[in-house]
């Protein structure tokens, strides 16, 4: 039952989270990013994930962490992204990856198209006087990169090991 909780519930909570904080903030806490982790070792731990497979996974994360950071270094997305990025690898391992980093490179292009087209739109004032929505309309603001992210990692993650654990 504790599994199954866990499986069902961790990883979709935290995107979900970490969606919904950078639509409306503009930041991932590292909160989210440090209880994925967590919550992988205690996963692996649970299902009885082989010391191999953790080390492959733990690579996995490290790449896309290493790779998210030149990113971040050049401005093109942001610190949280570049962790949520590196910690979702890590639950998803290589045998995800492509398919997870394909999802959000498309998500996350159409959210960039989207949101500069609808930049281009006057906003209503009774939109206006929310900020963060505000925030979003602003040319100026970056792209809330972690909501195609998160959602990458939501269509992937049925297809993981964890998932398969609990035979759904």
């Amino acid at each position: 039952m504790v599994l199954e909780i866990l499986v069902l519930g961790l990883f979709p909570a935290a995107m979900a989270f970490a969606a919904a904080s950078d639509l409306v903030s503009m930041t991932i806490s590292n909160r989210v990013s440090l209880a994925l982790i967590i919550g992988f070792f205690l996963m692996a731990w649970l299902t009885g994930m082989g010391w191999s497979d953790v080390g492959r996974h733990l690579l996995a994360g490290t790449i896309v962490l290493v790779a998210a950071f030149g990113f971040f270094a050049r401005g093109w997305i942001g610190g949280g992204d570049a962790k949520l990025a590196a910690a979702t690898a890590l639950w998803l391992g290589f045998s995800h990856l492509l398919e997870y980093l394909l999802i959000a490179s498309v998500a996350g292009g159409a959210l960039t198209l989207i949101l500069l087209q609808l930049r281009t739109l006057p906003m209503p004032a009774i939109l206006a006087r929310q900020k963060w929505i505000a925030r979003l309309h602003d040319f100026q603001t970056g792209i809330p990169y972690g909501i195609a992210l998160a959602l990458a990692g939501l269509m992937v993650y049925p297809e993981t090991p964890f998932m398969k654990a609990i035979a759904l």
